[in-house]
């Protein structure tokens, strides 16, 4: 198991790169004086300002949710926390709220770790698992996979309350009136941007953030700013969203770098490329869902296409599917999809990725040649990418 320092940089680290850490707490941020006032009572100048506040999870306004028991997941002491205490008080009923990549993770590592053990429940508002990544009929089949495991999934279900024992945890009540036990219950459904010591200075905010120009640059002069607590454009729909995922924010966080240095380097936008392990199922997905397209005003064409791990000859083959979404009208690729029983086809949502981020369309999908091994690919002429370029191309003639 990791351990929280195998996960985290020295303070040395910093030190040897001539960086002055201070451990304390931001307080207050003072735009025209040019100075942050810190929790032991420091006051620090400064040039520049790079404001990284990150996010925290969001916890629903209902009953129960301060009962001892009930956690939720957003950093290392928080992992640490819940350990504790399911060692601790050897807790086997569990109730997740919410079917995001982060509840599913940590319910499928549980049950790996202890087969037999826990009894795990799965509630999501939405009407399918991971629905920010996947489109219902590519969802249903991770939702009947984790049922065959052992899950009880229970998708367009709203919880209404916690409710508890002795001041502890003690299961869930759903809008429909049933009551589920629970021994410890995880909340996940989403966070919100720490924006306090932003509004201190006076940076406008948008909808999901603060606002930043290409450049990571804030309305106030010398006040930049990175990571969850930014509003990011997407990259296929030019339009405000969160994108709260880890890949932004190192590429932010290099790129203000870059901009303190000098570089002109704009960032692109986000395409929410996100990918999950659960249990033997590596899932990935970029770009958007056909699902949101619609919501954006995209009319789309879609392919699904099933393949396989390896040349179909060779022992220890395995079968993985993509699903390519394309707008209709510019005919370029714009999402993508993958659900796979081996671990190596689920990077190629990369490939997708760069293919969105070139424009490319169904016609040149279709030339696409890729590297082709008998033991690590399928045969090229069962390559993913271009068969599903091949049947979008006969769908705009249908």
């Amino acid at each position: 198991m990791a351990t929280v320092d195998s996960i985290t940089n020295p303070d040395q680290m910093f030190a040897d790169a001539g960086i002055n850490l201070v451990i304390a707490r931001a307080t207050h941020a003072d735009a025209e004086e040019k100075k942050i006032t810190l929790s032991d009572g420091r006051e620090l100048p400064y040039d520049k300002l790079l404001l990284g506040t990150g996010a925290s999870p969001v916890v629903p306004p209902i009953e129960g949710c301060d009962l001892e028991g009930v956690f939720s997941l957003r950093s290392a002491p928080d992992a640490v926390e819940i350990n504790n205490f399911l060692e601790k008080e050897n807790r086997r009923k569990l109730v997740l709220i919410g079917a995001g990549f982060i509840n599913l993770e940590v319910a499928t590592l549980l049950a790996s770790t202890k087969p037999d053990h826990y009894d795990v429940t799965v509630i999501e508002l939405l009407s399918h698992p991971l629905p920010l990544m996947l489109d219902a009929e590519m969802a249903v089949q991770i939702q009947e996979y984790l049922v065959e495991k052992g899950f009880k999934m229970k998708m367009g279900q709203k919880v209404v309350k916690v409710f508890g024992q002795n001041g502890k945890v003690a299961g869930v009540e759903l809008a429909t009136g049933e009551k589920i036990d629970a021994e410890m219950v995880l909340v996940s459904i989403g966070v919100k941007q720490n924006l306090e010591l932003a509004k201190d200075l006076g940076v406008e905010i948008g909808k999901f953030g603060v606002k930043v120009n290409k450049f990571l640059e804030t309305s106030v002069p010398d006040v930049m700013a990175a990571g969850d607590c930014v509003e990011k454009q997407h990259f296929v729909t030019k339009r405000p969203v969160t994108g709260q995922l880890r890949g932004p924010a190192v590429i932010q966080g290099r790129l203000a770098a870059k901009r303190l240095a000098g570089y002109d380097i704009e960032f692109p936008g986000v395409m929410n490329n996100s990918a999950v392990k659960l249990f033997d199922k590596s899932i990935a997905s970029v770009g958007l869902t056909e699902e949101l397209a619609h919501q954006e005003g995209f009319e789309t064409i879609s392919t699904t296409v099933n393949s396989r791990s390896k040349h179909g000859m060779i022992p220890g083959v395995k079968p993985w599917t993509l699903k390519l979404i394309f707008d209709k009208e510019s005919q370029k690729v714009i999402g993508g999809q993958i659900i796979s029983d081996s671990e190596a086809p689920v990077k190629e949502i990369d490939t997708v990725n760069a293919l969105i981020l070139g424009g490319k369309t169904i016609a040149e999908l279709t030339t696409l040649m890729c590297a082709g091994n008998p033991d690590c690919s399928s045969e090229p002429s069962l390559e993913p990418v271009t068969i599903c370029a091949e049947q979008a191309l006969q769908k705009l003639r249908a």
